[in-house]
């Protein structure tokens, strides 16, 4: 199981281990995620037919889906301790661009992995 992260580097430094293939199945996707606050900072992730292709620091071009959030929230977003949906309902999430997909990356990029 991976654990908590601290931080967001942490965080896409072990998103490999988080990843789960089968439930990214027919997803191809470029995810931007742009954070806010101190430990912030900008990372895009592509899926391809089930597979995590890159993981890279900086801005994609042409993003599927582009999520904004202050970085502390986001990490406990990914640690479990905050949860998604509430969070966009707050408006602590902002999603641009593929909202339907928003919702399925807890399966595929979920907090906490348990596979």
């Amino acid at each position: 199981m991976t654990g908590m992260v601290r931080d967001t580097r942490e965080y896409f430094d072990t998103l490999d281990e988080r990843f789960v293939p089968h439930e990214a199945r027919g997803v191809s996707a470029t995810l931007q995620y742009e954070l806010s606050g101190e430990t912030g900072g900008q990372w895009f992730v592509r899926v391809r037919g089930g597979q995590l292709i890159e993981i890279s620091q900086g801005m994609a071009e042409r993003p599927t889906l582009t999520l904004r959030m202050d970085a502390r929230k986001f990490v406990d977003m990914t640690n479990g301790e905050l949860d998604g949906t509430l969070a966009y309902m707050v408006r602590d999430l902002r999603v641009q661009g593929n909202v339907a997909l928003a919702g399925r990356m807890k399966q595929f990029l979920p907090p906490r992995t348990t596979h």
